[in-house]
This record gives C-alpha cells, sequence and structure tokens, in this order.
C-alpha cells in the first residue's frame, strides 16, 4: 500500500514554543488515518505545516514522493491536498449551493470570477455533492441558517467540490448534535470508500476515532507518542497517561 503523505522528522516552533518536536507519520492511500491527543500537543500545527500554513523547521513533508515543504498553500492544494478546519469557513449569506459553486478550483483564485456563470453540469454536480452529505433539501437555504453541525457537513461537501486526493478533517465532530455525528462517520467512510478520498482526521471524540479509522497516531507535547490500530491505541498506557495526566514516554525516531 503506498502512502500518500510522508512526515519525516519535522519539527516547527514559535519563538521560543516548540509546537512539533521531531514528528513523523505516514498516511496511506484509501484509509483513515486519525491523529490525537490533548490540547496543546501540536496537531493542528502540524496539519498547517502538511497544507502549506505554516513553513517547517526541520524536516520533510512529501506528497506522492514530492517535497511540498517549500511549496505554497495555493500548489499544494492544486496537488489534491485540502483541510477543513475547527470553525467552519462558508459564505454565510449565500446559500448552498452558490457555496458550493464558488468552491469550484477555477472559481478560487480571484474574487471577480466568484461572479461568474456556471456551467448546468457545475450545479449538477454541487446538487449531487449536497445529496451525498444530506444536504440536498437545504441547497438553496442560506448557509448561515443552517445549524452548525449542517455547516460543517457544507464545508466538507465544498472540499469534495475540489476532488481531493487527501482532505485534512480538523475536529469534524465538534460542536454537532450527538445524533448526527454517526450520520457524519457514514459519509466519512462512504468518501473513502466511493469517491476513493484518503482522510487524515483530527478528532477528540475517541469513540468517532475508534470507530473510523483504519490506523491512529498520538501525539503529547509536541511529539509523537505512540502509533497503531485503534485497538491498540485505546489499551495503550502512554496513550491511557496522556489523557489522564501521567507520565509519558514517547516513540523513539
Amino acid at each position: 500500500m503506498s502512502n500518500l503523505i510522508e512526515v519525516s522528522h519535522v519539527s516547527k516552533s514559535y519563538g521560543g514554543v516548540i509546537a512539533n518536536s521531531d514528528i513523523s507519520l505516514e498516511v496511506p492511500a484509501g484509509r483513515v488515518t486519525g491523529l490525537i491527543g490533548p490540547n496543546g500537543s501540536g496537531k493542528t500545527t502540524l496539519f498547517n505545516s502538511i497544507v502549506g500554513y505554516h513553513p517547517i523547521d526541520e524536516g520533510s513533508i512529501k506528497f506522492e514522493g514530492v517535497e511540498i515543504s517549500d511549496m505554497l498553500v495555493p500548489e499544494i492544494a492544486r496537488r489534491g491536498l485540502l483541510r477543513t478546519f475547527q470553525q467552519t469557513r462558508i459564505y454565510s449569506k449565500m446559500d448552498c449551493v452558490k457555496n458550493m459553486l464558488i468552491s469550484l478550483p477555477h472559481h478560487a483564485e480571484t474574487y471577480a470570477s466568484m461572479f461568474k456563470p456556471h456551467t448546468p453540469e457545475s450545479t449538477e454536480k454541487a446538487e449531487r455533492l449536497l445529496e451525498f452529505v444530506g444536504l440536498y433539501s437545504k441547497r438553496n437555504l442560506i448557509s448561515g441558517d443552517l445549524s452548525f453541525g449542517q455547516q460543517k457537513l457544507l464545508e466538507f461537501a465544498m472540499a469534495l467540490m475540489n476532488e481531493p486526493k487527501v482532505l485534512l478533517l480538523d475536529e469534524p465532530t465538534a460542536g454537532i448534535n450527538p445524533t448526527l455525528i454517526n450520520g457524519l462517520i457514514d459519509r466519512l467512510r462512504r468518501a473513502t470508500t466511493e469517491l476513493g478520498i484518503t482522510l487524515f482526521v483530527i478528532e477528540h471524540n475517541m469513540p468517532v476515532v475508534m470507530n473510523l479509522a483504519d490506523n491512529v497516531y498520538c501525539m503529547a507535547n509536541g511529539k509523537m507518542l505512540a502509533h497503531g490500530t485503534p485497538d491498540e491505541i485505546q489499551n495503550d498506557e502512554r496513550v491511557i497517561a496522556a489523557y489522564l495526566g501521567g507520565p509519558l514516554e514517547t516513540e523513539d525516531h
């Protein structure tokens, strides 16, 4: 099985604060990889570095075997590597279909392009993906009137409009009504099995990660703590200690 993302010995500091220290991991194609860890463990910093928001200090980040650590966000995105955020980034005064159409790759390049006419094929694709995430009946509603969970589903659908090879999801279930979480998990799985999209997911909801991911990494204090299957991770004493505040021993790299 090939690895789409390969992170090797990556370190990142902000002033005197070490956010990531000697981080290595792999994201295999066609699978769901989870990333867990207590608040402040450096997970979001790592995501930001992978997609080009923050240049790394040391190490290597490869996507499909190509070094991307020196590339800008748009170039990385054009290669098929995208991310979502903990707080939704939608156009709250536009309806759902318009949000979808604006997120098309060629419409994201300039502000003026947002007002270009869209083809029937693009509109059909937008509506098909809104149906995929369960928002077809809301397609003509103003997105700002959706619930927070529905806005997250819309942002997920907007990312799918770009047909990413890998999608990094930062806390996809945070703030979502618990009754909607199982439906979201099902759609994330289907994105991998039906659309062929590889997922790399930061998630604090442990049952979600253990139910969704094929393999899981755990970070703590900016370092990689453990890696294994969901069963291995939830029974790892180092992971348990990290969440309960006990002593930590990190992996050797």
